[in-house]
């Protein structure tokens, strides 16, 4: 399989959902068919499968963690990208413990800075703290 950084696998996960979002599939055939077409390689990374296909088998527990924590905020009324980007990185929270916290909370509020609008990085850290603290995890 692809090497790619984990920053980088999260940015293609973000962009993928975000079209998945609109699509409908977030399977492993679908994540292939996206690296091909715009990364013109055949291996797909494998962090970036385990994330997308993370996040798919996960789906109702993350909205539900989402709802919970984002105060005056249905979830089917935030941005795309901040919605997504909330669901790739509390999956990282709950499911990847190897990973410091911290570096899950802050390249999400990278990303959210750079693909969401200019109050992104700080709704997303918000909640994303949120669940940290909820999950047990310490900064």
């Amino acid at each position: 399989m692809a090497h790619l950084s984990r920053s980088r696998c999260r940015e293609l996960a973000l962009q993928f959902l975000y079209q998945a979002e609109f699509a409908g599939e977030r399977r492993a055939a679908e994540v292939a068919q996206f690296w091909r077409h715009f990364r013109k390689g055949n291996q797909t990374p494998t962090y970036l499968l385990q994330l997308v296909e993370g996040v798919a088998a996960h789906l109702e527990e993350l909205d539900g963690l989402i709802s919970r924590y984002s105060e005056h905020w249905r979830l089917e009324r935030m941005a795309a990208v901040d919605r997504n980007l909330l669901r790739l990185a509390a999956f990282e929270l709950l499911y990847e413990p190897e990973i410091p916290p911290k570096v899950i909370i802050n390249e999400a509020v990278e990303l959210a800075k750079l693909y969401g609008t200019e109050g992104s990085g700080a709704f997303v850290n918000g909640i994303l703290d949120r669940i940290r603290v909820a999950a047990g995890r310490e900064v």
